[in-house]
């Protein structure tokens, strides 16, 4: 399964993991700038890191997540989360053209929902994340 996961990972690199990362990269630099928005560019940062290599690791939401990081989702959906869903979204929309990108085009999809509310969660193992759920 690790050879199945490093080979859909370096597949998504090239064709849509490199360009979402570096969307996410340059919201994590302008929160830097901003100072009070530090946490929101560690969450970006964290999550450029998943985009670059997904395959083998997943989100889940921390049972310690409370009312901050539910405002600061709110605060990131309308400053950067929906740059960021629709960047998705117009990225799978040329995987779905080709019967190799269908698989990459649902992955694409699969993370607007982390790309609208990345406060709270946390990224671990596929062995990990669905044990706890």
């Amino acid at each position: 399964m690790k050879l199945v996961n490093f080979l859909l990972n370096v597949i998504w690199l090239l064709f849509c993991g490199l360009w979402m990362a570096i969307g996410y990269a340059v919201a994590g630099i302008i929160c830097f700038v901003l100072i009070v928005t530090i946490p929101f560019g560690i969450a970006s940062f964290r999550l450029a890191g998943f985009m670059l290599w997904p395959f083998g690791r997943t989100t889940v939401v921390r049972a310690d997540a409370g009312a901050p990081s539910c405002v600061g989702n709110v605060i990131w959906l309308v400053f950067a989360g929906w740059w960021l869903a629709i960047g998705h979204i117009v990225t799978s929309i040329p995987l779905f053209l080709s019967i190799i990108g269908i698989p990459f085009g649902w992955a694409n999809l699969k993370m607007v929902p982390i790309s609208l509310t990345p406060l709270g969660r946390d990224i671990v193992s596929t062995d990990q994340g669905f044990g706890a759920r």
